[in-house]
């Protein structure tokens, strides 16, 4: 069995911030598992046409990994290149464990380690981060008739490139973030594409740009990368008054929004389909101006609830209102489990507790990072850490003020494990869904995936990111059992 201080379980943004701030505690006895065969976790898998980051790029970065990006909305292929560069610049590449898929962990009490089952057999470490995330697990949807198609399908996360699209009949199940960027980059090139719709969603426009020469040597400046970043970084938090503290400000807004699509979408009938029914915000805004033009085109038709799946034949989709339509390939846009399925695999606690047994009404956790019962294990981007406002990896850095403060905390004292007490969980989780009532997640009239089966909304922190940055600086003993 090898065995390690630290065991990090992914590869992605969390997995190398992580470990990053392992070597920089001066910790590097750890290894990352990951399960793919190749290291950098969503930038790397996504590689569907048009996947792009949704969040200025210099503010979608690590702080202390400047870079100097082509243009504000890094393209997947330039997101990929700085997944690389962080990788080799700060020497991760030797620290993973490549196609070591994670089958259940285990805390042996009396030796106070994580056992880690793995396909390629046990580990063991003190400290456990599961740096999986949230959008890790895609979510494919099942018909009546769908193991009868004879076509071509799979999900925007396992895109095929060996599959040829163009001139063909296509159809997309989904109208989210995923396909608002895949609908543009390929309607010009199909014979016909079918897009289904369960509900409409806000779109407001992307102010992209080109970084000239000069401005890119510039952004490889720590100082002026900082400042650019800081810049963004208030720009974007101001839009939590709107999504906590000013409905007024939610309706100026979606005014913008609806002046955008009037703008971009000349057919009426269009036009209504596309109109959400719910307050901007309660979804994940997309951020296109390429969206509405892709759907207007004469190729592109737009199938919403009326027009919903219905089955599935040999040769395509029939809808509830009785259209047959036959297509080639079917690509799922239908997201991921991010709420009830943040671990996919079976985590055993102290006495047995069984994770899944805990979390059966919902997921929760203290700072969404950990949890009584689980000494030494950490989630990254666990419940409610999710931001609607602004950069995820601002909350990932923040995270890591608190996980690292934990371990050098029993370092110092030469102690061997830490865990929440249940009682500073039950508060912080009652804090959180307290707050989450006065927002426009909870309060503005939809269903998302923000939301847990119970319907509690598990995805988002409810609040500036800069609060939870503050509760993150530093250890509250108080808080915790040390042992």
């Amino acid at each position: 069995m090898q065995t390690f201080q630290v065991l990090i379980i992914g590869s992605g943004f969390g997995g190398q911030c992580a470990a990053i701030n392992l070597l920089k505690a001066g910790i590097d006895d750890f290894r990352l598992l990951e399960r793919r065969d190749f290291f950098g976790g969503t930038w790397c898998q996504n590689t569907y046409p048009g996947a792009a980051v949704d969040v200025p790029s210099p503010l979608y970065s690590l702080s202390f990994a400047p870079f100097p990006w082509t243009q504000m909305f890094a393209e997947q292929a330039e997101l990929q290149r700085y997944t690389e560069y962080v990788i080799e610049h700060f020497g991760l590449r030797d620290k993973v464990e490549l196609q070591t898929n994670v089958e259940r962990i285990e805390w042996d009490d009396a030796n106070r380690r994580w056992v880690v089952h793995t396909a390629r057999g046990p580990f063991q470490a003190q400290f456990l981060i599961n740096a999986t995330g949230p959008l890790s697990q895609p979510v494919v949807p099942h018909f009546e008739g769908q193991d009868r198609f004879q076509g071509k399908t799979f999900h925007t996360n396992q895109w095929d490139h060996a599959y040829d699209y163009r001139n063909k009949r296509v159809a997309i199940v989904g109208s989210g973030a995923s396909a608002a960027q895949v609908i543009p980059a390929i309607a010009p090139h199909v014979a016909h594409l079918h897009v289904f719709q369960r509900t409409a969603h806000w779109v407001l426009p992307r102010a992209d740009r080109q970084f000239g020469r000069f401005q890119r040597w510039l952004l490889g400046l720590k100082p002026a990368y900082k400042l650019l970043r800081w810049l963004i970084y208030w720009q974007f938090e101001t839009r939590v008054i709107a999504f906590k503290y000013c409905r007024p400000a939610i309706r100026l807004v979606q005014q913008h929004a609806l002046g955008f699509l009037k703008r971009q979408v000349a057919d009426p009938e269009l036009r209504r389909k596309l109109t959400p029914d719910y307050a901007i915000g309660c979804k994940r805004v997309i951020v296109s101006s390429t969206l509405y033009p892709a759907l207007g085109r004469s190729n592109v038709t737009l199938h919403d609830r009326e027009q919903a799946i219905a089955s599935l034949d040999e040769s395509g989709i029939v809808t509830r209102d009785g259209q047959h339509i036959e297509v080639d390939l079917i690509v799922w846009s239908t997201g991921y489990d991010a709420t009830d399925g943040v671990i996919s695999y079976p985590v055993y606690g102290k006495n047995a507790l069984r994770l899944q047994d805990v979390w059966a009404h919902y997921p929760r956790a203290y700072l969404g990072t950990s949890l009584p019962g689980f000494p030494n294990l950490f989630i990254v981007t666990g419940p409610n850490t999710g931001i609607g406002h602004t950069s995820a990896l601002f909350i990932i850095e923040s995270q890591m003020n608190y996980i690292l403060d934990c371990i050098g905390t029993l370092k110092k004292q030469g102690l061997r494990s830490i865990e929440v007490r249940p009682e500073a969980e039950r508060t912080y989780t009652e804090m959180i869904h307290r707050e989450m009532e006065r927002t426009v997640w909870k309060s503005g009239g939809c269903h998302s995936w923000y939301h847990s089966k119970s319907g509690h909304v598990i995805a988002m922190f409810p609040g500036f990111s800069f609060s939870y940055h503050r509760l993150t600086r530093a250890l509250k003993p108080a808080d915790h059992l040390l042992s």
